[in-house]
């Protein structure tokens, strides 16, 4: 505790205008609206600031959360020990040529999509209802409607404090299903910007088919609860939402965690539900699925859990 304090007083005497939300309650920070209080939460406007930021931190070896709009994480309810760097502010986004952008981390998939139209861009028109930054759907190869980030990330660049800023291109992003480099072997890296490659298309065209994606998400998604998307990957063997559905486990309630009775690879929070409601549920419909159809699930969604 002492050193996150000792690290902490050191940011605000190297970093003077950084914001930084002490005691900070991390349901104001998730989808899920779940999550008990952190150290802090700080938010860099710049790279310079993040590298700063990083390079104190690892003088306390103090490893923080990094984490964009908090679209895909339950968080425990007790309070926690941590340093968690928001990504948000890290916003830009400017057009490279008629094709490419390049974009902060902090960017928010919808905000991309947009500007991507308006500049007759084709090719990002899956990400529009995505909630997500640009550094989190990186990390976790987003897709839907057919698309996926590693279609269109075309140059990387990251940073962290052994390597400093490093920049990474096509398949050095390492992409598979949900997954990237990110994710699996860099997952203390901090991405700064992307460099996107799109197509030049119809912007009425490109406008049409984000609105035919986004009809379908309002009519098959649980969009007014909060919730953290789909909960589970994709097995190797047919779909989790549809096993889930199989199994009966529609409406399947602990507290106020619920498997939405719209989507049912969705969990949602009814109200005022726990970590802990979330967890019976995730536990509950892993254990039914895998005695109905032998197949294990795995959480897509990323974890944070208290010291027990």
């Amino acid at each position: 505790m002492n050193h996150i304090n000792t690290a902490l007083t050191r940011i605000r005497n190297k970093l003077a205008n950084i914001e930084i939300l002490c005691e900070e309650p991390m349901k104001n920070h998730t989808s899920f609206r779940i999550g008990g209080c952190v150290q802090a939460v700080i938010s860099p406007k710049e790279t310079q600031e993040v590298i700063i930021l990083c390079q104190i931190l690892q003088e306390y070896n103090i490893k923080p959360l990094i984490i964009g709009n908090g679209t895909n994480l339950l968080v425990d309810d007790c309070a926690l020990d941590l340093i968690v760097i928001k990504t948000t502010y890290l916003n830009e986004m400017t057009k490279l040529s008629d094709n490419k952008i390049i974009a902060g981390s902090g960017t928010l998939l919808s905000k991309l999509a947009v500007f991507a139209c308006e500049n007759d861009m084709t090719g990002l028109e899956f990400a529009h209802g995505i909630p997500g930054t640009l550094g989190g759907a990186i990390t976790m190869n987003a897709g839907a409607y057919g698309g996926e980030m590693k279609d269109v990330i075309r140059v990387t660049t990251a940073y962290c404090p052994e390597n400093g800023i490093y920049t990474i291109k096509d398949a050095e992003h390492d992409f598979s299903h949900r997954r990237s480099r990110f994710s699996e072997l860099e997952p203390n890296s901090f991405i700064v910007s992307s460099e996107l490659e799109l197509s030049k298309g119809s912007k009425e065209e490109i406008k049409s088919l984000m609105g035919e994606f986004s009809k379908k998400r309002r009519e098959s998604q649980p969009l007014d609860l909060p919730s953290a998307g789909s909960v589970f990957k994709r097995p190797k063997q047919g779909y989790a939402a549809a096993m889930i559905e199989q199994a009966g486990l529609k409406g399947y309630t602990v507290g106020d965690a619920q498997v939405s009775e719209k989507h049912s690879g969705f969990i949602v929070n009814m109200g005022s539900a726990k970590f802990s409601d979330v967890i019976a549920v995730m536990e509950h419909v892993k254990e039914t699925v895998f005695t109905q159809f032998g197949v294990e699930l795995e959480p897509e969604i990323k974890i944070i859990r208290g010291e027990l």
